[in-house]
């Protein structure tokens, strides 16, 4: 379905009701007895309905420790909070290892870099 935008109608005619002002323009029902928009006549704004929904994005969690990982599904994508890099280092593996992707951290890179310091200590 197109994206439709629903704003009130009769807003470029009066201030009260949002001509210049955005915040006042949004959708409102039309209650009025003989509201051409209530009765969803033709030339006029669209009345919002069923069906007009977007699609819902992928679902998204919020993660601050490696045991919330454990509970994610694989394909949810995953945003972390503010953590340290062993946190960081942990979850990544988890989600590889799931196959989540993490919204906020390059997984490959940080895992590079572990396996390179790894290597470097021995």
């Amino acid at each position: 379905m197109k994206n439709k935008k629903f704003i009130r109608r009769n807003w470029s005619k009066a201030s009260r009701l949002g001509k210049g002002r955005k915040k006042k323009q949004v959708w409102r029902a039309p209650k009025g007895r003989h509201s051409k928009t209530r009765m969803k006549r033709k030339g006029y704004p669209t009345k919002v309905m069923i069906g007009f929904k977007q699609p819902q994005k992928a679902k998204r969690a919020m993660i601050s420790n490696a045991k919330e990982m454990e509970k994610i599904k694989k394909g949810e994508i995953v945003i972390i909070r503010k953590m340290g890099k062993k946190k960081k280092i942990e979850i990544a593996k988890i989600a590889k290892e799931k196959g989540n992707s993490i919204y906020n951290l390059n997984v490959e890179k940080i895992l590079k870099k572990e396996i390179k310091k790894s290597e470097n200590k021995k």
